[in-house]
């Protein structure tokens, strides 16, 4: 074995960003993921504003190393040939809306009776049941009911509105969780032989994330009431402008990290503030700032911006981008998978595919399917092409 899943198959019927991340991850550990979207392609092609060869930025970066079948399932050909597909697979993931993929006729009970040992996994905001589980959702909304965007608003400004998370880890967290699911229903099946049904939903994924409501059933305290009641021990860490107008960002907390700074500042331990270290930062640049604080031994880094991130010398001896060939975009250089394996290292084969571009290889080797038919499914709009 060359790779960890190089036996399993699944098919993606997800969209945007929660999904399309838990199976791009089982994508890059060699599992075959056939993403199936609708003949006239799924939102997130065109999610954003800007284009590269036809997709969205979010769609290369979430789409890597998947194979693409449109299948229009509102079609009974289309529908056919996907429980046929169903039958070939070893699992299978959603994030519609609770109960539209059961009104297509796709539900885990239909799946289950063509395949016992299937593995569906249902992604969406609430779960597959509760009171809210008809609302619809995005990664912000599981964010804000979770009290990630109030704690990160509070951290900003006490006083201050709440503030959203940056990149929507409402789905990429979740997505993560989503895919370890898998795996573990994937290693019960091979001691089993059964399949199950995995919901995962975005609010319970970030609930969990949220160790400050830990904080709070044990002691009945908010976090700044917990933080104003029992004090942590003097710190100078912070984000700490520098005087080129850059900025780092120092972690300097605890008894340790105040001696280095007292012993090679030359300052006196009652001296060292918040107001203190940002007048001395203020005198330095960036890199002077960087360098002397993690030269005493402090966690200390540049504060980047994604132009600078690709650049960085550490980030770059870590392999984190890689080249590929896209038939439309051209030369493109994407995100590495960021683990690195001892044995069986995930490697980026494929960029993010073109709409329908396995069309042909699909139909042929799982379906059997020659020319002729795949043309006539063509010509009914049952399948497409990219133009």
């Amino acid at each position: 074995m060359k790779m960890p899943l190089e036996d399993i198959r699944v098919l993606d019927l997800s969209h945007v960003w929660f999904g399309p991340w838990c199976t791009m991850m089982m994508a890059d550990m060699g599992a075959e993921v056939i993403r199936i979207e609708p003949p006239w392609g799924a939102i997130d092609r065109l999610a954003e504003g800007a284009l590269f060869g036809g997709a969205s930025y979010t769609f290369h970066h979430l789409n890597i190393n998947k194979k693409d079948l449109t299948l229009n399932l509102k079609d009974p050909e289309g529908l056919e040939i996907f429980k046929e597909l169903v039958k070939k697979s070893d699992v299978v993931v959603q994030n519609f809306s609770p109960g539209t993929i059961e009104r297509m006729g796709l539900g885990y009970e239909v799946l289950k009776e063509l395949n016992p040992s299937i593995i569906y996994a249902a992604l969406s905001g609430f779960g597959q049941y509760g009171p809210y589980t008809k609302w619809r959702s995005y990664a912000m909304i599981a964010e804000a009911m979770s009290g990630h965007t109030m704690l990160t608003g509070e951290r900003a400004d006490p006083e201050g509105p709440p503030l959203e998370m940056a990149q929507a880890y409402g789905d990429l967290g979740p997505g993560t969780m989503a895919a370890m699911a898998i795996l573990a229903a994937l290693r019960y099946r091979d001691k089993t032989g059964k399949g199950q049904m995995i919901d995962v939903a975005q609010l319970d994924c970030m609930v969990a994330y949220n160790t400050a409501i830990t904080g709070y059933l044990l002691s009945g305290l908010k976090p700044i009431e917990l933080r104003e009641k029992f004090p942590r021990g003097r710190g100078a860490g912070g984000v700490f402008k520098t005087k080129d107008d850059g900025w780092i960002r120092l972690a300097a907390f605890g008894p340790r990290a105040l001696d280095r700074i007292v012993q090679h500042m030359g300052v006196e331990l009652d001296d060292i503030s918040q107001e203190m270290m940002e007048e001395k930062v203020a005198k330095m640049t960036r890199d002077e700032a960087v360098e002397m604080f993690t030269g005493i031994g402090l966690p200390c880094a540049p504060v980047y911006h994604v132009d600078e991130t690709v650049k960085d010398p550490h980030v770059l001896a870590r392999d984190m981008f890689v080249e590929l060939e896209h038939p439309l975009a051209g030369k493109i250089k994407l995100i590495n998978f960021p683990l690195k394996f001892s044995e069986t290292q995930p490697v980026l084969r494929t960029p993010a595919p073109v709409l329908g571009e396995h069309n042909k290889e699909l139909l042929k080797e799982l379906m059997g399917f020659d020319d002729e038919k795949i043309d006539e499914l063509m010509k009914k709009g049952i399948i497409s092409y990219s133009k």
